[in-house]
């Protein structure tokens, strides 16, 4: 089949976030499908822009990325989550529209996937699979617009919630499949509409290909700082990933200044960018805890199994919201647990792989000290019984969430 992937925010791990679009174009590659991916050439998710032809994108430009054709556009710079971010969602989306027919007559695509965070895409992708006579597949990674009702306190009436209201309604209606990444979402669904006969859970994963032969060495800073930490007699705590508000990593500051005061022999390590990580840096410094928290740009994907591998325990917490009644699915706890890491989660969810698996605690969201007293029982463990934790975490990944099985599901979903 032809496959027409739209994805703002695609990524590679050359390129950096996002990585499910790339992970599953993969898999279809392999599989014997021709993918096209059509993403925006600016994101603040993704750590590298792309340069198909060594300079910044213009203009719509094609880009071979391991036998995925990533078709970029151009899109204007934004921060944050406010108008220019709108306007950045807005130039592309309309560019793409006008661009549809060309898409169409020479991709011919069979299947059309609308796969971004917010739902507007699924208006470009319904004309596209209309000029193409094409299935049309709306991808759910977040409820929108939900999550920024109850993430970010926006009003129900506001003019964008109501547009993003009306966006998820035509989906519901005008998919032929709908994929979430979430499990729980069936009755929120029937409730705006869908028909749960097209709907097929389709969870986050991890590509075993990371995890063969000797991974990537670490990046000179990010080693010392976790060598620093062991060499003290340190038990290490490490993050990777986003660092912005779902993440809730005051929490974990905030649990780090007890665990300091406490005289808990504790560091943590964390890696990567996002809208708050200049606020949390500054927080570290200002608060006087650079000495037990180690905070360090983003590491290429690759890097991230050395990363996982040398420390102690992997963290991962969210904040205390309604919307995660309807499950979770994060990337990196994926990546935690084929690590083989004992994991600290911290969450109230309609899901917990971290307790189905048994490979680490579950604790109360946005509660310092139930992460602190988290962190210091599994601390207190002898390390054979955090590796046993570790080694059920990795066993679950690979029965449920290899991209392998989760690509097959999908086309399976999509026929």
């Amino acid at each position: 089949m032809n496959l027409l992937y739209l994805n703002h925010y695609a990524g590679a791990p050359a390129l950096g976030m996002e990585f499910r679009p790339y992970y599953l174009a993969r898999e279809w590659v392999r599989l014997g499908h021709r993918v096209q991916m059509v993403a925006c050439a600016t994101s603040h998710v993704r750590a590298t822009a792309p340069t198909p032809r060594g300079r910044p994108v213009e203009q719509p430009e094609h880009q071979d990325i391991d036998g995925i054709d990533y078709l970029w556009f151009p899109g204007p710079p934004y921060q944050g989550n406010g108008l220019g971010r709108v306007k950045n969602i807005w130039a592309f989306l309309s560019q793409v529209w006008r661009a549809a027919p060309g898409i169409a007559r020479h991709f011919r695509p069979d299947v059309v996937i609308a796969s971004s965070t917010y739902p507007m895409d699924i208006w470009v992708a319904r004309r596209l699979a209309r000029l193409a006579g094409a299935k049309l597949v709306f991808e759910v990674h977040d409820l929108w617009p939900l999550s920024p009702i109850e993430l970010g306190g926006m009003s129900p009436r506001h003019p964008f919630i109501l547009m993003c209201q009306k966006a998820e309604d035509d989906a519901y209606r005008d998919a032929d499949v709908v994929v979430s990444m979430l499990p729980k979402v069936h009755e929120h669904m029937a409730g705006r509409g869908l028909d749960l006969r097209k709907l097929h859970i389709v969870p986050n994963g991890i590509t075993l290909d990371e995890w063969d032969g000797a991974p990537e060495p670490l990046r000179a800073d990010v080693a010392g700082a976790v060598a620093a930490a062991r060499a003290a007699g340190r038990t290490v705590v490490g993050y990777a990933g986003s660092m912005g508000l779902p993440n809730a990593l005051d929490t974990l500051l905030d649990a780090a200044k007890r665990l300091r005061d406490a005289g808990a022999a504790i560091a943590f390590v964390m890696v990567g960018g996002g809208h708050e990580r200049d606020r949390l840096a500054e927080r570290v410094r200002t608060e006087g805890l650079e000495a037990s928290v180690t905070m360090l740009a983003p590491i290429p994907k690759r890097q991230i199994p050395s990363f996982l591998a040398g420390i102690d325990i992997a963290y991962i917490g969210w904040q205390r919201v309604p919307i995660y009644r309807f499950g979770i699915a994060p990337n990196k706890l994926m990546d935690y647990m084929m690590a083989g890491c004992a994991v600290l989660h911290s969450v109230e969810a309609g899901n917990d792989p971290v307790a189905e698996a048994g490979c680490g605690l579950t604790v109360a969201p946005e509660s310092p000290d139930a992460v602190a007293e988290g962190l210091r029982r599994l601390a207190a463990l002898p390390a054979a019984e955090r590796r046993a934790m570790g080694e059920r975490g990795r066993a679950f990944v690979q029965a449920h969430h290899t991209y392998p099985v989760l690509a097959q599901r999908f086309i399976d979903a999509v026929r």
